[in-house]
């Protein structure tokens, strides 16, 4: 097996199949070396039944953690190499192959992808404008939405975490560029081959959420803040409160 896809879901009926929609359309390229794996999280819906329906494998991980939830996938997972996405986002037709490229080229020790929003307002814009000084403190360089590495070298930076309980994507990301650098390999951001991916948190508490509520983004970058966690992640659903 090739590739392994690896997509944290918690209660996610509504957006899972245009995740797995994406994924089949990449697979195209790559007949019979693609394996989706759903790691499934609490779910009290159809999220297992949509799953498994599309030909997925599924495992459990019932901690509030998606540090915890990816790396189970992974633990299942029989590809070479191994990509994270989450369930409410849309892989382009081409990630597969760009990755295959760029780890054929022997360059990129794995790396992220741009994210682009199902949708722009101006609410959005002045949000990542404000988040992205405290995101980027970081690394400038980052990218995240999509990980993609393979799977020996995403053990060797130990994985996702599971200390942490937000903020896992941007530290497993720094540890990746750093372990690639001393392999003599790069980071790499998939800019023509990125993933879109759905507002529905926006939706839910609105555009200008983070800009009403400014300590909020503070809070979830600390990555032990289990009050704000809850609140924006594991216990998000349509019908959270906006606060």
């Amino acid at each position: 097996m090739k590739f392994s896809v690896i997509l944290p879901a918690h209660n996610e009926e509504q957006f899972l199949q245009g995740a797995l929609n994406s994924i089949k359309k990449a697979s195209e390229a790559f007949p019979g070396e693609v394996e989706t794996i759903v790691s499934l999280n609490r779910c009290s819906d159809k999220t297992e039944e949509i799953a498994i329906k599309n030909g997925a494998a599924v495992v459990r991980e019932e901690r509030k953690c998606l540090s915890a939830i990816r790396n189970a996938g992974v633990k299942a997972a029989g590809g070479e190499i191994v990509l994270t996405l989450d369930a409410d986002s849309r892989m382009s037709p081409d990630t597969l192959s760009e990755i295959e490229a760029r780890l054929s080229s022997g360059k990129y020790i794995g790396g992220g992808a741009l994210i682009l929003p199902e949708r722009w307002s101006l609410g959005l814009v002045v949000t990542a404008l404000y988040l992205a000084p405290f995101i980027f403190r970081f690394d400038w360089n980052l990218s995240a939405g999509l990980f993609w590495c393979r799977k020996e070298d995403f053990w060797a930076v130990g994985g996702f975490n599971e200390n942490l309980i937000s903020v896992e994507d941007l530290d497993f990301a720094r540890k990746l560029k750093d372990y690639g650098k001393r392999k003599g390999k790069k980071y790499g951001t998939l800019w023509k081959a990125g993933i879109t991916t759905s507002c529905r948190k926006m939706d839910r508490f609105g555009d200008w959420f983070f800009i009403r509520h400014p300590l909020l983004g503070f809070r979830l970058l600390t990555g032990r803040d289990r009050k704000a966690a809850d609140l924006y992640y594991y216990d998000f659903n349509d019908k959270s409160p906006k606060t």
